[in-house]
C-alpha cells in the first residue's frame, strides 16, 4: 500500500467526482441484493493484494437485527480506549462513504478513490480468473469487501469491526479469521438465501466462528443457540451467552436515551448513559460490552469505567430511532423485518409520550411486509403507505392491501411519492402538539427522508 499523506486533506478538487466514480463502478457489478454463495473469489482478490485483511485483528458481527448498532457501540468503546478503528457496515443511509469508517469518520473521498485505484487492477485480474473458471465476475459486495480490507490496511488501523453483508458462512467478509465473533439476535430474514427456519439461518451465520476464536452471543431462541453451541464446540471456540455469562441488569429512561446497568463477563458496570432509545439498544450495548471485554482481555479483565462511560456517551446510530424533525416530531427507524418493527413499537410505547402516531411506511419486495405491518399496527393511529425510489420497492397500492389485512386500520392513506406521504403526515401531526410521525419499513425509505429533512431543515 502506498503512503499518501495528502489523501484526506482536500487537496484534490475532483475527489468527490472520483469517489462518485468508485460507487458507479461498484454499481455496474451484480447487485448487492444478489450475493453469490462463495468465498474463493474474494479470497483470490485479497491474496493478489498481499492479504490486507491479515494486517489487523477483527471483530466480526452477524445476526438478523441490531448488527449495525452493536457494531457502532463496539467501535466507539474501542476508540475511547485509544485504538485506531475501522468500522464496516451496510447498507449506507445517505453517503456511500458511511460504509467504511476510519477512526470514527467516514472514509474521505480521496482515500476512497485512491484505494480503489490501487485495487482495480487486482479486481480485473480476479474477474479474468473467474471467467476462466466459468464463473461470473466479482459482485458489488465482493469488490466492496476487498476495498474495505485494503482501505483499513492503508489507514492503518489497530482493529476492524466488520458487519457481514448477509448470512455468514459464505459472506465475502468471512475470508478473514476474526479473533472475536459476535451474534446479535437471529430471526427469520432473507429466507431465499439463508433458509426457511431459524436453525438453518443460524447454521449459516455460525460459519463466522473460526478455530480457537472467542464467541459472544445475544440471547437467542433455543434452536439458534443450539447451532451456535455446536459450531463453537467443533471449532474449539469459547462461547459467552447473554443471560448466562453477561446481561443487561437495568435500563431507565433518561433525557435523550437511557441509563444502563450491565453485568459483564469480567465485571459489573453501573450508571452508563447510552444516547439511544429503546430497550433493544440497551441489549445491544450489553452484547457490545461483552465483546469488548472478550477482545481486550478474553473476558478476564474489567473495562475501565471511565473509558466505557466515554465510549458509550459518544455512540450514534443513524437511522435507528433518529430524530430528524421537530414541530412536528419526526423519527426515522430502519426496521425492515418483523423483529425490528416489534422493537420499534415497544420503544415508541416506552420512550415517548405521544397521544397519536402516524407511521409512514415503505417496504422492499423481499421483506415480510405483512409481519412488519402487523407488528406496527397496535401503535399506529394512521398509516401513510408509500414507496421509495428503489427498484425493489413494493408498489404503494399493493402494500396498502397488505396493510388493511395486517392492521385493520381504517385510516390508511396511499401516496406513491415518499415525499408526499411524509409531508402529509407532518401536516397532520402539526395540528396537535402530542402527535408523532415515524418513518420506517426499509433503509431506502429512511435514507431518502433523512436527506429531505436535512435539505428542508426540519430540525434546528
Amino acid at each position: 500500500m502506498s503512503d499518501r499523506s495528502s489523501a484526506g486533506d482536500g487537496l484534490f478538487s475532483d475527489d468527490a467526482d472520483r469517489a462518485a466514480g468508485v460507487y458507479q463502478a461498484l454499481m455496474a457489478r451484480s447487485g448487492e441484493g444478489s450475493p453469490r454463495p462463495r468465498l474463493d473469489a474474494t479470497r483470490h482478490a485479497v491474496e493478489l493484494l498481499g492479504d490486507p485483511h491479515h494486517a489487523y485483528p477483527m471483530i466480526h458481527l452477524t445476526g438478523t437485527n441490531g448488527k449495525t448498532s452493536t457494531s457502532r457501540i463496539i467501535e466507539s468503546i474501542l476508540r475511547a480506549y485509544g485504538l485506531r478503528t475501522g468500522l464496516f457496515t451496510s447498507p449506507h443511509l445517505v453517503s456511500f462513504n458511511e460504509r467504511i469508517v476510519i477512526d470514527g469518520e467516514p472514509i474521505s473521498d480521496a482515500a476512497l478513490a485512491d484505494n480503489w485505484d490501487d485495487i482495480s487492477p487486482y479486481l480485473d485480474m480476479t474477474d479474468a480468473w473467474l471467467a476462466e473458471r466459468g464463473e461470473g465476475p466479482l459482485t458489488f459486495f465482493e469488490a466492496l469487501t476487498v476495498l474495505m480490507f485494503a482501505a483499513f490496511a492503508d489507514a492503518p488501523i489497530d482493529v476492524a469491526v466488520v458487519e457481514v453483508g448477509m448470512g455468514g458462512e459464505w459472506d465475502s467478509t468471512n475470508v478473514a479469521d476474526a479473533r472475536v465473533a459476535v451474534f446479535t439476535p437471529i430471526d427469520i430474514d432473507h429466507v431465499q438465501r439463508l433458509g426457511s427456519t431459524i436453525a438453518e439461518i443460524a447454521r449459516t451465520k455460525a460459519g463466522i466462528i473460526k478455530p480457537a476464536s472467542e464467541v459472544v452471543t445475544a440471547e437467542q431462541k433455543p434452536e439458534a443457540l443450539a447451532e451456535l453451541q455446536r459450531a463453537a464446540e467443533l471449532s474449539e471456540a469459547s462461547l459467552a451467552v447473554e443471560g448466562r455469562d453477561f446481561e443487561l441488569t437495568g435500563d431507565t429512561v433518561a433525557v435523550g436515551g437511557q441509563m444502563l446497568a450491565v453485568r459483564g463477563i469480567a465485571s459489573t458496570y453501573e450508571e452508563l448513559y447510552l444516547p439511544l432509545y429503546g430497550s433493544h439498544q440497551g441489549q445491544n450495548a450489553a452484547v457490545a460490552i461483552a465483546a469488548v471485554e472478550t477482545f481486550i482481555g478474553s473476558g478476564g479483565h474489567a473495562l475501565s469505567a471511565e473509558i466505557l462511560t466515554e465510549g458509550l456517551a459518544e455512540v450514534t446510530s443513524p437511522g435507528r430511532l433518529q430524530l430528524v424533525g421537530t414541530e412536528p416530531t419526526v423519527l426515522v427507524d430502519a426496521a425492515h423485518n418483523p423483529h425490528g418493527a416489534l422493537s420499534l413499537r415497544v420503544a415508541i410505547d416506552e420512550y415517548f409520550d405521544f397521544d397519536e402516531v402516524a407511521i409512514v411506511v415503505g417496504v422492499l419486495d423481499d421483506k415480510d411486509a405483512a409481519g412488519i405491518l402487523t407488528a406496527l399496527g397496535p401503535v399506529a393511529t394512521r398509516l401513510y403507505v408509500t414507496e421509495s425510489e428503489s427498484e425493489r420497492a413494493i408498489p404503494a397500492d399493493a402494500l396498502a392491501e397488505i396493510a388493511h389485512v395486517a392492521t385493520g386500520l381504517e385510516d390508511i392513506f396511499v401516496l406513491d411519492r415518499l415525499e408526499d406521504a411524509v409531508q402529509n403526515a407532518r401536516q397532520w401531526a402539526a395540528e396537535s402538539p402530542k402527535r408523532l410521525v415515524v418513518v420506517t419499513g426499509s433503509i431506502t425509505v429512511v435514507g431518502e427522508v433523512i436527506d429531505l429533512a436535512r435539505d428542508e431543515e426540519w430540525k434546528p
